[in-house]
């Protein structure tokens, strides 16, 4: 699995502490971990609205499999990514969110908040949502003898927002396009999407806007 992390402006002093457990657990587990938001305050800066054109530009073309994102509390970047066809974020505080969100929803995204409730052992809040997110085998249900209700209503939902949205690349042309020219000016983010995308048809728009 490829793992896309991303942090904002306002948590990008975080990114390090994040990425630190996040690769512990990935690298552990065989998947490839790919660090597109921002490192440090001085770093190309994002805010939770950005995240969400550069998950949605990863997901789609399938040059990552997962997004981690997240900002001050979370919701800004679920929010963010979940106005994009083909990305299903979840919300987690902890870890039985991550297990929760992997198991019944069987989405792709995470959004974790990265100030709220960031204290003492929030490492290994980390950690341990993380291991809930990756290990083992996805969308089997909770309980296991809901599964097939829950598969189904996942698949339906997704149907729901494909039905409720434009095609993909139409969508992102009709925002403003000074924002996703921000987006994806990010060094980290291009090697990411270039190196990995499986869809010409976006790889070749972000290249326009560079």
């Amino acid at each position: 699995m490829k793992i896309a992390l991303m942090n904002e402006f306002s948590q990008a002093a975080k990114n390090p502490i994040v990425l630190e457990q996040l690769n512990a657990v990935a690298g552990r587990l065989g998947h490839d971990v790919f660090n597109v938001g921002m490192n440090g305050d001085n770093d190309h800066r994002l805010t939770y609205i950005h995240l969400g054109v550069i998950a949605s530009l990863l997901l789609n073309s399938k040059a990552v499999d997962f997004v981690v994102a997240g900002c001050g509390t979370g919701q800004g970047a679920m929010m963010s990514l979940n106005a994009y066809p083909g990305v299903t974020c979840g919300y987690c505080i902890e870890p039985s969110d991550a297990f929760l969100f992997s198991q019944i929803n069987n989405g792709n995204a995470l959004s974790l908040p990265f100030a709220k409730g960031f204290g003492w052992g929030a490492e290994l809040n980390m950690k341990y949502i993380f291991e809930k997110a990756f290990e083992g085998e996805r969308g089997l249900g909770y309980p296991r003898d809901f599964y097939e209700s829950q598969s189904t209503n996942a698949g339906l939902l997704g149907d729901v927002k494909v039905a409720m949205s434009k095609a993909y690349l139409d969508g992102v042309k009709a925002i403003d396009q000074d924002i996703v020219k921000h987006a994806v000016a990010g060094p980290r983010f291009q090697e990411c999407l270039f190196a990995n995308s499986q869809d010409e048809a976006i790889s070749s728009y972000v290249k326009s806007l560079i």
